[in-house]
């Protein structure tokens, strides 16, 4: 049994170390890739606050397919290039968006999400997937939560593809 907690009252910064910490030791070994999302989709969930989504959308023949999320279901199918998500699958850049409703294209899966932040997983230089964070606050996602994420996934990344 693993009992991971993030420090109370902690700042971004430590809070991102205690998450990448957790996510490291969760999936040190562990090959299964929908395992590690799963489980890295329940860590964030648990650590980071104001989210109304958490997870993942995995590249299948051309499309991103809804993988193992927190939250309320979602959309299954996501084409290149649509949406926050697609816009980062296609790109291959993590997308900040502080108001996805001036977000052209904007997929609505929840109506309560104002903000989000999507992160491509890269696998030997393609999109495998992207990790997906939803919050119902308007610009809850920063320049500090990029960072964290991003650094998240580059450390843990080849576990989730």
């Amino acid at each position: 049994m693993f009992d991971f907690a993030p420090t109370a009252d902690a700042d971004k910064i430590t809070l991102y170390d205690d998450l990448l910490s957790a996510a490291d030791a969760l999936t040190a070994g562990e090959a299964d890739a929908i395992a590690n999302m799963a489980n890295i989709s329940a860590l964030i969930w648990q650590f980071l606050p104001d989210l109304n989504w958490a997870g993942f959308y995995r590249m299948v023949v051309g499309e991103l397919v809804l993988g193992p999320f927190q939250g309320k279901a979602a959309c299954i199918r996501i084409p290149l290039g649509k949406g926050v998500c697609g816009a980062a699958a296609a790109s291959g850049q993590t997308q900040l968006v502080e108001d996805v409703h001036a977000f052209p294209g904007h997929i609505a899966c929840d109506a309560a999400s104002a903000s989000e932040i999507v992160v491509p997983v890269m696998r030997e230089g393609r999109i495998a997937a992207v990790l997906d964070l939803d919050s119902p606050l308007p610009a809850r996602f920063d320049e500090a939560d990029r960072t964290g994420l991003e650094l998240l996934i580059a450390r843990i990344g080849s576990r989730l593809a």
